[in-house]
């Protein structure tokens, strides 16, 4: 059967340079939509993102919303443009202060960027704010990357009882390490939104590294999938000790192997 499907990737390749994330951030929207199934795709406007090249333009009736983290306002910016050798649409979550003005996670000198904690938050709740104002409810939301690693646990708390969400199944797919660096201490309160709640996060480290923050990920999932034949294994068996069905790497010939854990959820 058809299925609505919303994929929250970190990077899609040709707008990003080529790395097995962003490959698969093309790749696996492409292969659903070829197999009949409805999808909308959203990542970041990274600031390397060539908007004339890509063809990207904002839209307005979606764009001027303002989130609040940290006590501060902050606007957020839709936009979109499509993947020219596909049918693939894909929608940009930007911000000036996030995400237009910067690289991607990495400064030109290779260093994660110290709000990293807060722009995942700032992605993570602008895709399901707009997700909303589309009018569109997904049977599965599948997550490509950290960067929207604070999605499952907002599908689950703060947005549990949204009509777009209620009956959502959540997908995290894990790829390699992708920094080295801790988030901010903070990044507890920067969650903070209706009942994700800081006490929410309690059985966590207060401070997050990568692996911690794919727990929190796994933990609010529904289904965990080895993105990558280098995805560490301890987290895959983190996952299972859990009881969350699993999928190990499918290979390059994925699409059956996806399409029939979807089914299962």
């Amino acid at each position: 059967m058809a299925q609505k499907i919303l994929f929250i990737n970190q990077e899609i390749t040709p707008y990003v340079p080529d790395t097995e994330l962003s490959l698969m951030g093309k790749a696996l929207p492409q292969a659903m939509l070829e197999n009949d199934h409805e999808i909308r795709t959203f990542m970041p406007k990274w600031g390397n993102i060539n908007e004339r090249r890509g063809q990207l333009h904002e839209v307005i009736r979606l764009s001027g919303m303002n989130m609040i983290i940290d006590d501060t306002d902050h606007p957020l910016i839709i936009k979109v443009a499509t993947i020219v050798q596909t049918r693939v649409q894909v929608y940009f979550i930007d911000n000036d202060d996030y995400f237009s003005k910067r690289l991607m996670t990495k400064d030109d000198q290779g260093a994660d960027y110290s709000d990293n904690a807060e722009r995942a938050v700032f992605f993570a709740r602008g895709v399901l704010e707009t997700v909303k104002k589309l009018r569109w409810v997904p049977d599965i939301i599948h997550i490509q990357g950290w960067m929207g690693a604070v999605v499952p646990l907002y599908i689950k708390t703060a947005y549990h009882e949204e009509p777009s969400f209620a009956n959502t199944k959540v997908v995290t797919s894990l790829f390699p390490k992708d920094f080295d660096s801790t988030l901010d201490p903070n990044f507890k309160q920067y969650i903070n939104f209706r009942e994700a709640t800081p006490e929410v996060l309690k059985k966590y480290n207060d401070v997050f590294d990568y692996d911690e923050l794919c727990k929190l990920a796994i933990d609010y999932s529904d289904g965990v999938i080895a993105g990558s034949k280098k995805t560490n294994a301890a987290l895959l068996k983190y996952a299972k000790e859990a009881g969350i069905p699993t999928l190990p790497y499918a290979g390059e010939d994925f699409t059956q192997a996806y399409k029939d854990f979807y089914d299962k959820l």
